[in-house]
């Protein structure tokens, strides 16, 4: 039981540190390495210079649907880190983890969302942008849809999880 606990929390830190990195890195949409889209901007490398040149994304609905989904997965995904271990050190013998499980389970359906959102709409999402034939999907993104059954297992766990000492 011990070694489940273990993979347990070192599964939800990892799904809340990949969930973070996707939400915050600026590699959601790439063109040939010089210059990328995320959530919140959009990026040129300047080989004058040698910095990366930022703007702000230009908001759609879609976009800022996707922000709000993001973000609202990483507050999931730590309001349920935070309630497992109250519980785990306040939580009676036998008792199960639902609310930790539900908090997850929401993170991974968010992230799906949102997700799922920047598949079908990326041309709208990205239309003041570069040609999008000649990008393609950054690693955020694919970090994204790697979180999302990630998250959806470790709530299932959490559900079934049971605290026996």
């Amino acid at each position: 039981m011990a070694y489940l606990l273990m993979f347990v929390t070192l599964l939800h830190l990892i799904t809340l540190a990949i969930l973070f990195i996707a939400t915050m890195e600026k590699s959601w949409w790439v063109w040939d390495g010089m210059e990328n889209s995320d959530l919140w901007y959009n990026c040129r490398f300047d080989n004058f210079t040698g910095t990366w040149l930022c703007a702000s994304s230009r908001e759609t609905e879609w976009l800022k649907a996707m922000q709000v989904l993001m973000v609202l997965s990483v507050v999931f995904s730590s309001v349920s880190f935070l309630v497992f271990l109250g519980q785990l050190f306040t939580m009676s013998k036998g008792g199960l983890f639902y609310f930790t499980g539900l908090c997850q389970v929401f993170a991974g359906l968010s992230t799906f969302s949102a997700a799922l959102i920047y598949t079908l709409h990326n041309k709208e999402i990205l239309q003041d942008s570069r040609e999008l034939t000649s990008g393609h999907f950054g690693y955020c993104f694919i970090l994204a849809w790697v979180c999302v059954p990630l998250l959806l297992c470790s709530g299932v766990i959490y559900i079934h999880l049971r605290k026996k000492e």
